[in-house]
């Protein structure tokens, strides 16, 4: 794994489980899940079809996992050859991250206050307002990711059981604008672990489009009690998959999960 080390990433030699042999493994515990979970969606190229069906989809599912009032499903991130050749961070990310630090709740509702399209929505598909959401007692932020390509790929996913990894490892770092968007936003970089198994990787190999990978990145609740909420995350180049292995074909959504 690519883990930062000073001004750099540096590579560090982890050990892999097998998250379908760990039975244990939930979201709310270790920070990610694996799902079974099957869509309507034909055609996972067509980004209209994807907003029209699989949002409802993945709200609906972020609410019976979540128990909460309302979940907020705004944009998707497809990760394929053709969207990295677009621009270069929609390719595999190969960095040990979890995508929110404290602040992400604020700066989410600021976002939602600009009235982008997709975030207007989300919030009439609720109907909710801005001040809504500001009011809620609890933000949650689950995300699903979800392999729409071959099953053994070039750069899998892996994730790190959120028990593991202790606040010191957890380091904010600035995006200003991720895929050259107006979003800015901070993140955690994850600096290597004291020890090879110190931190708790899991990936679940040949994942089908009927599964999904449910991760939490951020919980207002959790913040407030200095739990870990973070999910650390990152590709990595899977040699088992052979010299020709198929590139990655992806999509990831989040659910902002609002608790009133």
């Amino acid at each position: 794994m690519n883990y930062l080390g000073g001004l750099q990433t540096v590579p560090v030699e982890v050990s892999i489980k097998n998250g379908r042999r760990a039975h244990h493994l939930s979201w709310q515990e270790n920070g990610f899940e694996l799902i079974n979970s099957t869509s309507d969606v034909q055609n996972w190229s067509n980004d209209a079809e994807v907003a029209r069906v699989y949002y409802d989809e993945m709200s609906n599912l972020a609410r019976a996992l979540t128990g909460c009032d309302h979940a907020l499903v705004a944009g998707h991130i497809s990760r394929n050859p053709e969207q990295a050749d677009l621009h270069e961070d929609y390719a595999p990310i190969a960095f040990v991250h979890s995508d929110f630090t404290d602040n992400y709740d604020d700066l989410l509702i600021q976002r939602y206050r600009q009235n982008s399209a997709e975030a207007d929505a989300a919030l009439s598909s609720s109907g909710i307002t801005v001040e809504d959401m500001a009011r809620a007692k609890r933000l949650l932020i689950l995300q699903f990711w979800r392999n729409v390509g071959p099953e053994q790929m070039d750069y899998p996913l892996a994730f790190c059981d959120a028990q593991s990894v202790p606040r010191a490892d957890m380091h904010s770092i600035h995006v200003p604008n991720y895929a050259g968007g107006d979003f800015a936003f901070d993140t955690f970089a994850v600096t290597p672990p004291a020890s090879q198994e110190t931190h708790d990787w899991y990936v679940f190999p040949n994942m089908t489009r009927d599964e999904a990978v449910a991760f939490r990145t951020f919980d207002s609740e959790m913040v407030a009690a200095g739990t870990p909420y973070w999910t650390p995350h990152s590709a990595f180049l899977d040699d088992t998959a052979g010299d020709n292995a198929p590139a990655r074909r992806s999509i990831e959504v989040r659910a902002t999960c609002l608790f009133f």
